[in-house]
């Protein structure tokens, strides 16, 4: 895992860093995907993203996890991301089916428009070691023969998520880690530890973009 402690440069360094990847994909390729974590952290970095140069148009964004709740709910990730980024460039976004009536079919069905694997997949970091909707505890964290499945509430919600084999097969990993109630999180994923669910997705192709709160 390569760590980029970006400081006050956070906003920058991390949409820099998403951008990069992406850029490089498709340059050897006409299109490419890109899973979005929701989230607070990952906004500001969102919207500078969206002004990059990139081709938009070749880009289909996927989503890594999606709370269970309906249209233009706060609480949906969509919600925060279509603002940040969905709007503002011309990529093809495929959005999580949440509001279906058998979420477990559902998730069969997005894990079916997934690619063979995703080219570039930004992740968060909760502060009790979560990542994605993948949550200590939960029985989502042993599932290995699907690459989308539904978790069991979770701070008052059910979500879709992405699931480690999924994340396994990803190109390139991109940590955005900010906020000092990270801290102790983010040095237990800095050291693999496999004992909170985001020490567990593989480290090889993986980049962390850190603040100085969440560094320090």
């Amino acid at each position: 895992m390569r760590v980029v402690r970006a400081g006050s440069n956070f906003v920058d360094a991390g949409a820099r860093a998403l951008a990069r990847p992406i850029e490089e994909c498709l340059a050897r390729r006409e299109r490419v995907s890109f899973a979005v974590s929701g989230g607070s952290t990952p906004c500001p970095v969102f919207r500078l993203l969206a002004q990059m140069p990139l081709d938009w148009g070749r880009v289909d964004i996927y989503q890594v996890d999606e709370r269970v709740a309906p249209a233009g709910d706060p609480a949906r990730n969509l919600t925060g991301l279509t603002e940040a980024l969905l709007d503002r460039v011309a990529a093809i976004v495929h959005p999580m089916p949440v509001e279906a009536s058998n979420l477990d079919a559902a998730a069969v069905q997005y894990g079916a428009e997934l690619p063979s694997s995703l080219d570039v997949v930004h992740l968060g970091l909760g502060d009790d070691g979560h990542t994605a909707s993948l949550v200590p505890g939960d029985p989502v964290l042993d599932v290995t023969d699907r690459p989308v499945a539904v978790s069991r509430p979770y701070q008052g919600h059910r979500r879709m998520t992405l699931t480690f084999p999924v994340l396994a097969c990803a190109t390139r990993i991109v940590w955005l880690v900010a906020g000092a109630n990270k801290a102790s999180m983010l040095e237990r994923l800095r050291a693999g530890d496999q004992r909170i669910p985001a020490g567990r997705v593989h480290r090889e192709h993986a980049v962390l973009v850190t603040d100085e709160l969440a560094g320090s």
